[in-house]
C-alpha cells in the first residue's frame, strides 16, 4: 500500500515454509559453485550491480518513494550513497580474505585461512532498504556466501528490484534468492537451515529470533532500535547545532534507527537554541512524497500514528509543553506534524520509547556530568552526539557514554568505513567496515609440515 494515498501497489504472492525451505536448498546446492568462483569474477558481478543501481535511481527511488512514503530527493540520495558503500568493500575484500602466515620454524607453518559461513539469512528493513540490505547482501556474496534474503513486507518491491538487478549483474538465481511475505515468512526462515542469520528491526523482534535460534550455535547478527541522544553545550553556535539537529531528528521523517531522538541542552542556551530549532523544523516542507520539494513525508506505518500521539499525551500528562505540531494530518495518508516537546525529561515515553517518527523532546540539563547520566539512561545504545567548540570536551563526554557510534558535531550519519554497531538493546555483531566483512566468514587453523 501507498502510505501516502492509501491506494494498492501491488499484490503479491506471500511464501509459505515449504517454499522457504527450497529456496534455502537452492542457495545450498549453489554455494559451493559461488564460492569456488575467483574472487575478481565475484567482485565484478557486483561492480556491475553497482553500476545497475545507478543506471536506474529514477525508477528505483519512485518505487521507494512509493511502497514506504520516503521523499523522493531522500529516496534519490540513498541510492547515490550506495555507490561509496559498495565501493568499500570492493576494495577491503581482498585483504580480509587474504591468508594470514602466523608462524613457520623447522618445517612447520601456520596459516589462517578465511572461509564462508555457507547459507546467510537476511532479513531486512524497510526505512533503509537499500543501506540495510547491502550491508548484508554486499560483503556476503563477495565472500562467497550464497543468500537467501526477505525484504520488508513494506519495502518488498525495492527487494524485488535488487535481485533482479543482481541476477543482471551476474549473481546466479540460486545464490541471490528473495523471500515473500511478512512474519510467516520471517519465521520460516529462522527454523530453516542456515549457516548465519542477520535481522535489522525492533529489539522485541531481534530477541525473540535470537532465543529461537541460540541452541543451533550458528552466527548472528541484529540491527536493533536506538533512542539516541545529543547534548548541546553552551559554548556552541546555537543556529548551526539547531540546523543539524532538527535534520538529525526529523530526516527520513525520524524514520531511522540512529535518527536524533533526544536533545539535552545546557540551562544557558535552552532559549536561543529551541527558537533555532523550532525554526529550522517550520521550514521543512510536509506533503507529496513525490515532489522534490517535500521535506516530511508520511509514515511507513499507519499504527504509528497511534505510537506517537500517546508519546505526546504521556509528555504533556507529565509536564511537557507542545511546542509545534502534536497532532496527526487530516485527509488521507500516515501524516503526522512535526512535533517538538519542550520542557521534557527522562519519565516521559517520548525521551524512553523510540518513536520512529518526527517527533523530538528537548531537556535541560546542569552541566556535562549532568547530560551523561541522563544521555546513558536508556537500555539502547546506538548512537550518541555531543556539540561543543571544545574536541577534548566532546571525548571526555562521549567515552563515557555507551554507544556503538559516538559524534562530534554532527549526527545521524553513517561511514561504510568504520563499523556499525550497537550496545545492549540496540543490537549484536557490526555491519560496515572490514568488521563487517570478517561477520561474513570463519577462520580456518592451518598447520602445515614439509616432508622430512
Amino acid at each position: 500500500m501507498n502510505p501516502a494515498t492509501g491506494q494498492l501497489l501491488a499484490e503479491l504472492e506471500s511464501d509459505d515454509a515449504r517454499s522457504v525451505l527450497d529456496k534455502v536448498a537452492r542457495a545450498r546446492r549453489a554455494q559451493p559453485a559461488w564460492k569456488k568462483l575467483p574472487l575478481a569474477e565475484r567482485k565484478a558481478a557486483i561492480a556491475r550491480f553497482r553500476d545497475l543501481v545507478s543506471d536506474n535511481e529514477q525508477e528505483l527511488a519512485l518505487t521507494l518513494t512509493r511502497e514506504m512514503g520516503k521523499p523522493v530527493s531522500q529516496a534519490l540520495n540513498e541510492l547515490n550513497a550506495l555507490t561509496g558503500r559498495i565501493d568499500f568493500f570492493l576494495g577491503a575484500v581482498d585483504a580480509v580474505l587474504a591468508d594470514e602466515a602466523v608462524f613457520r620454524d623447522s618445517g612447520i607453518e601456520e596459516l589462517i585461512r578465511q572461509e564462508p559461513l555457507g547459507v546467510v539469512a537476511n532479513v531486512s528493513a524497510w526505512n533503509y532498504p537499500w543501506f540495510v540490505g547491502s550491508n548484508v547482501y554486499v560483503p556476503a556474496l563477495l565472500t562467497g556466501n550464497t543468500v537467501v534474503y526477505k525484504p520488508s513486507e513494506l519495502a518488498t518491491l525495492s527487494g524485488q528490484a535488487m535481485a533482479r538487478l543482481l541476477h543482471e549483474a551476474g549473481v546466479p538465481e540460486d545464490a541471490f534468492v528473495t523471500v515473500i511475505g511478512a512474519r510467516e515468512a520471517g519465521a520460516a526462515l529462522v527454523d530453516a537451515p542456515i549457516d548465519g542469520f542477520f535481522f535489522t528491526g525492533s529489539y522485541a523482534t531481534g530477541r525473540a529470533i535470537a532465543e529461537r535460534l541460540g541452541p543451533r550455535l550458528l552466527r548472528m547478527g541484529f540491527e536493533l532500535g536506538g533512542k539516541d541522544p545529543a547534548y548541546v553545550t553552551s559554548d556552541v553556535d546555537v543556529q548551526k547545532a539547531a540546523e543539524s539537529l532538527a535534520d538529525g531528528a526529523m530526516y527520513n521523517t525520524g524514520q531511522s534507527c540512529c535518527s536524533v531522538e533526544r536533545i539535552y541542552v545546557e540551562n544557558s542556551v535552552l532559549e536561543p537554541f529551541v527558537e533555532a530549532f523550532l525554526a529550522t523544523v517550520a521550514s521543512f516542507r510536509l506533503g507529496d512524497p513525490e515532489d522534490s520539494g517535500t521535506y516530511i513525508g508520511p509514515l511507513s506505518r499507519a499504527e504509528q500514528l497511534e505510537v506517537l500521539s500517546a508519546q505526546v499525551t504521556d509528555a504533556v500528562a507529565r509536564g511537557g509543553r507542545v511546542l509545534t505540531g502534536g497532532q496527526r494530518v487530516d485527509g488521507p495518508g500516515n501524516y503526522f506534524q512535526p512535533t517538538v516537546i519542550g520542557n521534557a525529561d527522562n519519565t516521559m515515553r517520548v525521551l524512553r520509547e523510540e518513536s520512529f517518527g518526527p517527533i523530538i523532546g528537548i531537556a535541560a540539563v546542569s552541566d556535562d556530568a549532568d547530560a551523561i547520566r541522563k544521555m546513558n539512561d536508556t537500555e539502547y545504545g546506538l548512537t550518541a552526539g555531543v556539540y561543543t567548540r571544545d574536541r577534548t570536551r566532546a571525548e571526555a563526554i562521549l567515552s563515557q557514554v555507551d554507544s556503538g557510534s559516538v559524534y562530534w558535531n554532527c549526527c545521524d550519519r553513517v561511514s561504510p568505513r568504520l563499523p556499525w554497531t550497537g550496545r545492549r538493546h540496540s543490537g549484536l555483531g557490526s555491519t560496515l567496515s572490514t568488521h563487517g566483512i570478517r561477520t561474513f566468514l570463519q577462520p580456518k587453523a592451518w598447520h602445515l609440515r614439509s616432508p622430512a
